[in-house]
């Protein structure tokens, strides 16, 4: 067994050592500016009307959030901000974060894309995964009929044949070159048919190793009995299960979706409910992970900015003889936030990830909306982010003193 280390999640010297001042004080305001609702909204709603006006805002916003929460607008552009995480020990996972597309040219281009993350992968250590959003290559209107069981008309049927098509290609590639990809979650109301294209592409490309990877929400209920099926399934079937946690992203969404359509919550009633069935599919995937000489092809991705999640991988990974480097796990969190879980992680010698996305500005607004609603809405995020910068700037003053 190895010996468990405590992760020092204070020690902001090793959380902002990628930080210059001025990057820390931009940090700083911008985390200051989403702890107001408020300002979240009318920022939002300004933005969106400065963008369909055409108003030249476009540098005020790369100057700002998308210089927070992206790495660049292309993947050139992304490939110094991962070199930089690299020597301090974090990878970077490029995300092409277009979403929503709706016709056949940007699916195409969104494939394109996808595989030139995974090309740059497989040439640089600092890039050793990649992802992709199915919404960023096929209709959500006919994800959604696949998911219910609907009849396809002609039309859809070729598209959901293009789309499973456009799936097997970046999984293909991903496969050829060695590099493992991350199929997102997205909506509940379009999830079974992304669960279907991902199991399928696992049981095509992980038969030696694992290269796809599904991904389970857990602020959805009944996640733990459904990774106990992808389990039990992929046992059946004699392929590798490659899973990444999240809790979730579309959280008010889901619910008022539910309540306008007269369906019950999928979403978990509490956050202490969702963390804990986050933490309940962490601890039966790891037990299901053995110990090193049990060589099971599993392998995992805990996508999470919650301390408490982060250590208890880590205890468990340790208890059962992995050494932090070796285990089949990766710890992943998104650029510009929780710095303190990934560097100080990867300090211990884990395996973490930054997701860096990356796009045009004005095609990963909603995602960066996401991020912004996200901060306000997620209790203690903002307040978090804002108290280790605050001690951080002091511990620096203290040293120029």
């Amino acid at each position: 067994m190895h010996l468990l280390m405590p992760l020092n999640f204070r020690d902001t010297a090793i959380a902002f050592q990628s930080h210059s001042d001025a990057s820390l004080n931009r940090s700083y305001l911008l985390f200051r500016t989403l702890a107001s609702p408020f300002l979240v909204k009318v920022g939002t709603f300004l933005t969106l009307w400065a963008l369909a006006w055409k108003l030249p805002i476009k540098g005020l916003i790369r100057a700002t959030v998308f210089r927070q929460f992206c790495g660049g607008e292309t993947v050139a552009d992304c490939k110094p901000v991962a070199q930089h995480h690299w020597k301090l020990g974090v990878a970077s996972i490029l995300d092409y974060s277009v979403e929503g597309q709706t016709d056949q040219a940007a699916y195409e281009h969104s494939v394109e894309m996808t595989l030139e993350t995974l090309a740059l992968a497989a040439k640089e250590d600092s890039v050793p995964l990649g992802v992709f959003k199915v919404t960023g290559i096929a209709d959500t209107d006919m994800l959604e009929k696949v998911s219910q069981g609907i009849e396809l008309n002609s039309s859809e049927a070729i598209a959901w044949e293009r789309t499973q098509a456009r799936v097997d290609r970046i999984c293909h590639y991903a496969h050829s070159v060695g590099v493992p990809v991350m199929i997102d979650a997205e909506e509940t109301w379009i999830q079974e048919a992304i669960d279907r294209l991902a199991y399928q592409a696992m049981q095509r490309y992980n038969r030696e190793d694992v290269i796809v990877f599904n991904t389970i929400q857990c602020y959805r209920t009944e996640r733990l009995a459904a990774l106990h099926a992808a389990m039990l399934a992929a046992e059946q079937g004699g392929y590798g299960l490659g899973i990444k946690f999240v809790r979730g992203a579309y959280m008010e969404k889901e619910r008022s979706r539910a309540q306008s359509k007269g369906y019950p919550s999928p979403i978990q009633p509490s956050k202490a409910a969702t963390d804990v069935e986050f933490n309940a599919c962490v601890k039966a995937m790891i037990l299901a992970l053995g110990r090193p000489e049990d060589s099971k092809t599993l392998a995992l991705i805990i996508g999470s900015h919650n301390e408490d999640s982060a250590e208890l991988a880590a205890n468990l990974l340790l208890e059962q003889g992995w050494s932090a480097s070796e285990a089949p796990i990766w710890f992943a969190q998104l650029f510009g936030m929780s710095d303190h879980i990934s560097f100080v992680m990867a300090h211990h010698g884990y395996r973490v990830a930054k997701y860096l996305p990356f796009g045009p500005i004005e095609k990963v607004m909603p995602y960066l909306f996401r991020r912004a609603e996200e901060n306000t809405s997620v209790k203690g995020q903002t307040g978090r982010e804002l108290a280790l910068i605050l001690e951080e700037r002091q511990r620096r003053k203290r040293l120029n003193n």
